[in-house]
């Protein structure tokens, strides 16, 4: 009998072992009676850590801890929530280490200090559960309409006791209102409802719809699934280039794999780097154990790749692709619609637990984008968002179409972040004009100046620029200063600084040149220089701002291409046969060597009548001008009539010999 109750004992006892093992499904959230999106945060533990500081340093709140919290977003409305995205405004110099169930939504790395943003909040948009459904639509099931997201860092109080709370919680969408809602005294909560919601609909939207609208933004990332398999899929990754003078050249893209992902091979781009470690030694290895390997072109959790050449273009196994193979450069619309977009073919392999052709692949997160040239801008991108299938035409030419299995988009627009505020130009103008015999050059060092003082170096970083003799334009800043200093003495223009100023040290210079004034209208002639010595710049383009008065009064460019496309700004580009811009060369005849140069004149009429326009006065000259996207450094004057008529007979004729040597060198 005791044998026997021994063995009833185990049973219970190993009945009780079996029910604690069970997973518990993440209970629900307390009721408060919010219908809309009920938010919280949880801090779960926190333990001081080293560094251990003194006492006053601790009290003035500089004792860190590490942390873990958990944060949920429960769907209790009518609506389904796509692209769900949180704002948490900590309050104690958190640093995120880890986080599990969303990502931060401008792709930044972690650790991610949460004060970077200037003590704004911290969005974390999720992932992989991107869109959380409604109740009505699921019968209330918690793994369809809530998320739950947990987080690991570190953050800096005074002594125990810390409270590790954030400030607030609430949506990234602006459609809704979020108040803060009384729970547990340990928990933040909120509650959000739609600022004006639409009638309520007695049928709720099937889960299959719950697409955000298209937007639009400086460069928008298309990320389309043709095909799904059970264990890879076929996507289409398409760069579009919206920025009116936005551009990119030589540019990589790279993202982040949430689901071990890896790319097995792609067609119409290649990765920076062939890599397949990570799969042998990983778990794709251990799945994937007949795959070979050998073949597969990358395993890095994020992969960046870069445009093809045009050599590659009809390759049968890395082109044939639309869009693809042109070294990596997309032009702005308003140059050439065609080259605004850039696309490859990639197929992906997937891992468990998603291995069900059914269900919808997952797409990437964390995109950047960037450009090889230091012209280009910096972009920041959003996190992919769930669009209505994107629509293909039929190859075949019937009138039919063909949607994709599934459709994200990530829209990156130009930025400068906080590693990039003073980086300098890598453009500037100069000013002349037909009744000043000199110039008004580059300002000093208006593209960065030489390394600090040392025993070498022999100009003045502060001194304000000299005026020029015109052809000086064509020299280096080594000859041009000793050209300067010559012409200064023989002009008598008094004694130049010692040291003299720097050099403008930039990579491309424009000079706007005032070249005639009527009563009926004026002109201009643009000209610009390419100081590189390692690379000619195609399919350059520029774009110059004009003041209201003189804008509505363009005609035309006569060897350029030229459009005034509005706000004042008439766009340019080289004429077809004049697309290079070719580097600095040396040329026979002379001691230095010349840039690369193209010129064009720009005419104008006096539309408002010649009173209203003032050329010398200011009229004449642009507010602003970019080249190939990038603002250049603008002179701080512009030339004057105090020279007199000697002058402006012997400016005019060093003009048209800086014309005549121009012309010269670059057409004959």
């Amino acid at each position: 009998m005791e044998a026997m109750h021994a063995r009833l004992a185990l049973v219970f006892l190993l009945f009780v072992a079996l029910a604690a093992a069970q997973p518990v499904p993440a209970p629900a959230p307390a009721d408060v009676g919010c219908n809309g999106v009920f938010l919280t945060y949880t801090p779960e533990a926190h333990q001081r850590i080293r560094p251990f500081v003194d006492p006053a340093a601790a009290a003035a709140g500089r004792q860190p801890y590490s942390f873990s919290a958990s944060a949920t977003v429960l769907n209790n409305g009518v609506r389904t929530l796509p692209s769900w995205a949180l704002l948490v405004a900590f309050a104690h110099g958190e640093i995120l280490v880890s986080l599990d169930g969303a990502v931060l939504t401008f792709g930044d790395d972690l650790p991610y200090n949460t004060t970077a943003a200037g003590g704004g909040a911290t969005t974390l948009s999720g992932n992989p559960q991107t869109d959380l459904l409604t109740p009505i639509a699921t019968a209330g099931d918690l793994t369809r309409i809530q998320a739950t997201v947990k987080l690991v860092g570190t953050l800096f109080a005074g002594p125990e006791p810390v409270v590790t709370l954030p400030s607030a919680i609430s949506l990234a969408d602006p459609a809704y209102s979020c108040l803060p809602v009384a729970t547990a005294p340990s928990v933040l909560s909120a509650c959000c409802v739609l600022i004006a919601p639409d009638q309520p609909s007695a049928v709720p939207p099937a889960a299959g719809n719950a697409y955000l609208p298209r937007v639009t933004g400086d460069l928008v990332i298309t990320y389309d699934v043709l095909q799904a398999h059970e264990t890879t899929y076929l996507a289409l990754v398409t760069l579009e280039n919206n920025a009116p003078m936005g551009r990119l050249d030589g540019w990589e893209l790279s993202w982040e794999w949430r689901r071990g992902e890896f790319i097995n091979s792609i067609r119409g781009a290649y990765p920076r780097e062939v890599d397949t470690r990570g799969c042998l030694y990983g778990p794709q290895g251990q799945y994937y154990k007949d795959l070979d390997f050998s073949k597969v072109l990358n395993c890095e959790r994020r992969p960046v790749v870069h445009d093809l050449p045009p050599s590659r273009r009809d390759d049968t196994s890395l082109g044939q692709i639309e869009h693809c193979c042109r070294n990596g450069t997309i032009l702005p619309k308003t140059m050439d619609e065609a080259q605004s977009k850039s696309a490859f073919q990639m197929e992906v392999y997937k891992m468990p637990p998603d291995l069900n052709r059914t269900a919808r692949p997952h797409a990437p997160a964390n995109f950047r984008v960037a450009g090889a040239s230091p012209l280009n801008q910096a972009y920041a991108c959003g996190q992919p968002a769930l669009v209505s299938p994107t629509e293909f035409p039929d190859p075949s030419g019937l009138v039919s179409t063909t949607l994709a299995v599934a459709t994200w988009q990530a829209v990156c627009n130009m930025t400068v972040d906080d590693t990039k505020l003073s980086k300098p130009p890598q453009c500037c103008v100069s000013f002349s004009a037909f009744y000043n015999e000199s110039v008004i050059p580059c300002s000093t060092c208006a593209c960065g100046c030489p390394a600090p003082a040392a025993p070498t170096t022999t100009c003045s970083t502060t001194a304000p620029a000299l005026l020029l003799p015109p052809h000086a334009l064509l020299m280096p800043f080594e000859w041009r200063a000793k050209e300067t200093l010559k012409w200064y003495h023989d002009e008598e223009l008094g004694a130049p600084p010692n040291p003299m100023p720097c050099g403008d040290n930039c990579g491309v210079s424009v000079n706007w040149h005032v070249a005639t004034d009527a009563a009926g209208g004026w002109s201009a002639r643009v000209t610009l220089f390419n100081w590189e010595e390692g690379a000619d710049m195609r399919d350059w383009f520029a774009t110059v701002v004009m003041g209201d008065k003189v804008y509505g009064g363009f005609e035309q460019a006569y060897s350029f291409n030229a459009t005034a496309v509005g706000d004042g700004a008439i766009f340019m580009r080289g004429r077809e046969g004049f697309e290079l811009l070719l580097r600095e060369s040396n040329v026979s005849g002379v001691d230095y060597p010349v840039p690369g140069k193209q010129q064009s004149v720009l005419s104008f009429t006096k539309k408002n009548g010649p009173g209203d326009v003032d050329v010398v006065g200011g009229d004449g000259f642009p507010t602003k001008i970019f080249f190939n996207g990038e603002e250049c450094a603008m002179p701080q004057m512009i030339p004057s009539q105090g020279a007199g008529i000697h002058a402006n007979r012997r400016g005019a004729l060093l003009i048209l010999l800086l014309f005549f040597f121009f012309f010269f060198f670059f057409f004959l």
